[in-house]
């Protein structure tokens, strides 16, 4: 049965009050790039390819221990850039954890090496973390055609089927696998389990809505894909009638997960020890905390009811995972990097480090 850290009421969350609000600058709006420059020379590009042709173009290192790997992905037929956070010990074989960024597909300045402590919390873990650093918009799945905007979108091949090989054999990959996510990758971390059986042990989902097939998911989609990226999600799973919307609701496919080591958090939307001028990531910018509590707290109250309908299901069906529901928290970063480490125990385990 789901496991519930903390106990919290449901809000009700009118679409009319998250439409409004969801309108505005999103909490993980693309801004300018984060570059990290090398401080190196590029090793040698591994000789390995996936079943499709795709292969490592490039590696950049940043500091001794990540990498930026480009990837050439014949799927899209782009090169995509991925950092790589390279185990503790990279003389034995190690698991490999795939750690997704929100809306902006870390194309934005709102991404984990950015945003949280990530490369910190990994250094002394033998895991290899990548995150690629594109797919805006995109909700990392196969789109049904290309996108005037958002060009052409092959996710969740790149994601399940190009990289991994690529990441194994060009980084001492052992083949054992978990992937985590936050918001609009909450739900893409379900669906990619779904569509590769066996490629992923274990789950993290952070504030994320399951449900794409019922009136208020869609909605979130809709606002994600159209309003904030600017493309058409017709193009991504056709008209709101269209099988695909369901094919995409873990929530119908719960039955899919079994199996996997699962751990869901979410707060409530409203304000808590995040929520300051205080904190590190509002640095004393009251018109940066306004937005998190206005804007980011409708967000979570909307994706706290998606959420509870998630672990209602999983419930039913019999299935285990672990839920924190947070009393308090808005839609933003330092939630996500506690979410991060308070996940860690479940998506260790997992993948047996």
């Amino acid at each position: 049965m789901p496991r519930a850290r903390t106990a919290v009421r449901r809000f009700g969350v009118r679409a009319l009050v998250l439409s409004s609000a969801l309108l505005m600058v999103p909490i993980a709006g693309v801004a300018g790039v984060a570059a990290a420059q090398p401080s190196g020379g590029a090793p040698a590009v591994p000789s390995v390819t996936s079943a499709n042709g795709s292969k490592i173009v490039s590696i950049k290192v940043v500091d001794p221990r990540r990498l930026t790997v480009t990837v050439h992905s014949t799927a899209m037929n782009r090169d995509i850039p991925v950092t790589v956070l390279r185990a503790a010990d990279t003389s034995t074989p190690a698991p490999t954890l795939y750690l997704l960024n929100g809306a902006g597909g870390g194309e934005d300045s709102a991404s984990w090496a950015v945003k949280s402590d990530y490369v910190e919390f990994f250094k002394d873990k033998h895991v290899n973390v990548v995150t690629p650093l594109a797919g805006k918009f995109s909700y990392y799945t196969d789109w049904l055609q290309p996108d005037k905007k958002l060009g052409v979108n092959k996710w969740t091949e790149f994601l399940t089927k190009e990289l991994p090989p690529l990441m194994d054999g060009g980084f001492n990959g052992n083949g054992v696998n978990s992937i985590a996510g936050i918001s609009t990758s909450g739900t893409s971390v379900f669906n990619l389990a779904i569509a590769a059986p066996g490629l992923y042990k274990g789950i993290g989902a952070y504030s994320g809505c399951a449900q794409t097939a019922e009136p208020l998911g869609q909605q979130y989609v809709q606002i994600t894909v159209n309003v904030w990226g600017g493309g058409n999600v017709t193009n991504m799973w056709g008209p709101l009638d269209n099988p695909l919307w369901r094919a995409n609701d873990p929530t119908l496919r719960a039955e899919e997960l079994r199996g996997l080591e699962i751990f869901v958090s979410n707060g409530t939307g409203l304000p808590g020890p995040h929520d300051t001028l205080g904190d590190p990531l509002i640095k004393g910018q009251a018109g940066t905390l306004a937005n998190q509590m206005l804007v980011g707290g409708v967000i979570e109250a909307a994706t706290n009811q998606c959420t509870h309908v998630l672990a209602d299901r999983l419930h039913q069906l019999n299935i285990p995972a672990t839920f924190d529901f947070r009393p308090t928290g808005t839609h933003s970063w330092g939630y996500w990097e506690d979410d991060l480490h308070n996940s860690w125990p479940v998506l260790a385990h997992s993948m047996g480090i």
